[in-house]
């Protein structure tokens, strides 16, 4: 055989292995991470375990109240239409929604703050609260838009501009930004999610390297605050006295509360069941929404209750890790944020309804019926599965910084060009290599006669 043909079957046997080698790691990049995985499993898994509590907590108060077993689906129906819809967000910002977010963070800022002043005119009211916008059974909560919103904004600014955490002065404009929106939300009233945006904003800010002086600060001012806003209003205060003595009034400002400790205790170590608990009849006032926890407790005993932590426990650990690994600053303070949403609210619904905290209002992500509400989260989750998925959002190029452009796409992982180099003549070969190397600092005009001048 001759060497033209041994050469010839060498390089396409190359060709062959370069191509097996690219299919591998196609795959592997195709293929998702752990992180994204366990996401993904704690997601559904408490989806799942939420339609089926939504229906045990509900369909026995329907049967009371209407007397009628075909309106026992109602909230069942409903969850799973907007559970559905919300998987599509979920899915649709999970594969292709990071960097349209971002170009889109200052509208949904601004549109949430609008619709936040909207609901103090025109908004539904119900339990004394001014919360929903919307026709009929398409009402929804502009807060929890503006949960979302805000740690969009704040992912955005101090990814692009990192020196602001350095100083107090430089977080006011973030700061200014989200106590407007907590003012709009306390106008409502509701303090629960007023305490979720400042938690998760706290998080944002602690995972953006703020100084721990700087957030004592902040947090001096927000405690003042809360405890200002408790002594005035007269509802905040009973709910205080309830958890400070919870068997003060159990008949009047304490009754939830104790009824979810009655119901807590009745559950035992595996509870009574799904569906034969007796606290969501009539005892425990909104067993479907707030009080779902309770329902758990007494229907799946202790058992069903560290199950929902431990998923939780799951989301956080692969939320944290994914912020860990993410390619750029925005992706880490976003998914930071986004993951100390879920989690903080799902701490203050859980810590209510053991009775470790004041009642708040604030639902179960996920389990709890709320149709804002689980349309937020899963839109939450499809940004927090995007980044576990390797990507990245793009931001906009800003004046005078056009060349970065190239730049940014070679980090992105695209291919950098192929520079062609000009075979040098042999003269131009010989002098060069005759001369000093490249990497060596080029001889100025003149230095060879200096020299023979000083000899």
């Amino acid at each position: 055989m001759s060497a033209r043909a041994l050469s010839l079957g060498g390089f396409v046997a190359g060709k062959k292995t370069k191509g097996a080698r690219g299919k591998k790691k196609r795959s592997r990049a195709a293929s998702p991470s752990t992180e994204y995985s366990l996401l993904l499993t704690a997601t559904l898994c408490l989806l799942a375990l939420g339609a089926v509590m939504v229906f045990s907590a509900s369909s026995t108060t329907q049967i009371l109240s209407n007397g009628n077993l075909a309106e026992s689906a109602f909230y069942l129906k409903r969850t799973l239409i907007f559970g559905a819809f919300g998987l599509l967000v979920m899915h649709l910002s999970a594969r292709y929604g990071l960097t349209a977010i971002r170009r889109l963070t200052p509208g949904l800022l601004i549109a949430s703050l609008f619709l936040l002043l909207v609901v103090l005119v025109a908004g539904s009211s119900a339990n004394g609260a001014s919360r929903w916008i919307g026709p009929g059974s398409l009402q929804f909560q502009p807060s929890e838009l503006a949960k979302v919103a805000l740690v969009l904004y704040g992912a955005d600014l101090l990814a692009r501009e990192p020196k602001r955490v350095r100083s107090l002065q430089g977080l006011m404009p973030f700061l200014l930004v989200v106590g407007t929106a907590c003012l709009l939300i306390m106008a409502e009233p509701d303090m629960g999610t007023t305490m979720v945006i400042a938690f998760s904003v706290a998080a944002t800010l602690i995972a953006a390297g703020a100084r721990p002086v700087d957030l004592g600060k902040i947090a001096l001012v927000l405690g003042g605050l809360a405890l200002l806003l408790t002594v005035v209003e007269p509802y905040r205060m009973a709910r205080l006295t309830g958890f400070l003595h919870p068997g003060a009034d159990a008949a009047g400002s304490g009754f939830q509360a104790a009824q979810a400790k009655i119901a807590l205790g009745s559950g035992g170590i595996f509870g009574v069941g799904i569906g034969n608990g007796v606290a969501k009849a009539g005892f425990l006032p909104e067993a479907h929404t707030d009080m779902i926890s309770a329902v758990i407790g007494e229907e799946l005993g202790m058992v069903g209750i560290l199950g929902v932590v431990g998923l939780f426990g799951l989301f956080g650990y692969a939320g944290l890790r994914v912020a860990q690994k993410a390619r750029d600053r925005y992706s880490k303070l976003l998914v930071a944020g986004l993951t100390s949403l879920i989690l903080v609210q799902a701490t203050i619904n859980l810590f209510a309804v053991m009775g470790l905290a004041p009642l708040t209002g604030v639902p179960l992500p996920f389990v709890s019926y709320g149709n804002s509400s689980l349309l937020a989260t899963l839109f939450a989750v499809g940004l927090i599965l995007n980044v576990a998925r390797g990507g990245r959002a793009t931001a906009a190029a800003r004046p005078g910084r056009a060349s970065g452009a190239g730049k940014l796409r070679v980090v992105e992982g695209g291919h950098a060009p192929v520079r062609k180099r000009s075979k040098p003549s042999r003269g131009k070969s010989a002098q060069s290599r005759s001369g000093s190397g490249g990497n060596r600092r080029p001889r100025r005009a003149g230095d060879g006669r200096r020299r023979r001048a000083s000899g």
